[in-house]
């Protein structure tokens, strides 16, 4: 499906941007398109890449031009660009909101304008019953994306989403830091022992990027199984790893940060689709029929519960050190 067909990357310089282009590299696209307003990164990724498939766009998700020129003969179409950080977002509310909602909102503006045939858009845990500002933009571009999906005649634009847990390893991951602080002989900060996150590699992560292009029907939210662990065990893992005597210091919860990750809630459970590695969540169809959106419930949202990090597979800290060797950082670091 995707021979000689072109793919748009918005925050391609990013952690996961980054992944999803390097998986797509050696496959029958004809041209990938990375967007960013990063020339710096764009300019370090075209000479590592040297790679005449990868054509490079400077522009902001938030100016809804520079992203309708730069969509002109796209076909596909995953929107990774967002401002992710908990505590930057909370500070700054409104910069997720321009970046997170009207951003991508833009984004799928511009995909139905060009005629583009599906557009992925990644969400986040956070959006689940979110209780931070970072949280909530997600939750409201997924709304967003419904929204659009709802009004979409058949042949039009697919519109989508990918909800994750915590990446491992990418931008704004907690491993990073560890290495870094052990490195450095300096103590581990660990801002609740008791808290738990879903422990998702990036390559597992471009699957489900790659299962929502061939799969998604018109507003789906897709999201991955994975097992978790608590952070305390993570950090445990990684000291026998490295052999580091650094001690683990406890320093209290920071702005918005939740105790656990939720991917799916009661609500969307009860409806979910098991596809084996994946749920999958289908689109809302009612309309504003008003008897039937109040009036009548679902009996199954009572008997469902969240899927979150505290029930799902939990590993122990010989299980986590066993899938932190999977990931190429982790083995890198080893061996530096």
């Amino acid at each position: 499906m995707f021979k000689d067909k072109v793919l748009m990357i918005t925050g391609g310089t990013g952690s996961f941007g980054n992944a999803v282009l390097r998986r797509f590299l050696d496959s029958d696209f004809a041209e990938i398109r990375i967007f960013s307003r990063d020339e710096l990164k764009q300019e370090n990724m075209r000479i590592s890449l040297n790679n005449p498939k990868v054509k490079f766009y400077i522009g902001d998700v938030r100016e809804y031009q520079s992203v309708f020129e730069a969509m002109n003969g796209v076909d596909y179409v995953f929107h990774a660009a967002a401002l992710k950080q908990v505590p930057s977002c909370e500070f700054y509310p409104m910069e997720a909101i321009r970046t997170n909602c009207l951003g991508a909102d833009n984004v799928m503006s511009a995909a139905i304008a060009c005629g583009v045939e599906r557009v992925v858009v990644l969400s986040t845990d956070k959006a689940v019953y979110p209780i931070n500002a970072m949280g909530m933009s997600k939750a409201m571009m997924e709304r967003l994306m419904v929204a659009k999906a709802r009004m979409r005649r058949p042949g039009e634009t697919v519109l989508c989403a990918t909800r994750y847990g915590n990446v491992m390893a990418s931008r704004g991951s907690v491993i990073p830091l560890f290495i870094d602080q052990m490195k450095q002989n300096k103590t581990l900060t660990v801002t609740d022992p008791s808290m738990t996150r879903f422990l998702m590699s990036l390559d597992d992560s471009v699957d489900l990027v790659i299962h929502a292009f061939k799969n998604a029907d018109q507003g789906d939210i897709f999201v991955q199984k994975a097992p978790a662990s608590t952070v305390q065990d993570l950090a445990q893992a990684l000291k026998e790893l490295f052999r580091s005597d650094s001690a683990i210091k406890i320093i209290g919860t920071r702005h918005g940060e939740k105790l656990y990750e939720s991917l799916l809630s009661r609500e969307e459970m009860a409806k979910a689709e098991d596809m084996e590695r994946y749920y999958r969540v289908p689109m809302d169809g009612r309309d504003l029929n008003y008897n039937k959106f109040f009036v009548d419930g679902e009996a199954s949202v009572s008997c469902a519960d969240d899927y979150t990090s505290h029930n799902t597979t939990r590993l122990d800290v010989p299980g986590v050190k066993e899938l932190l060797m999977k990931l190429p950082l982790i083995r890198s670091a080893l061996d530096a």
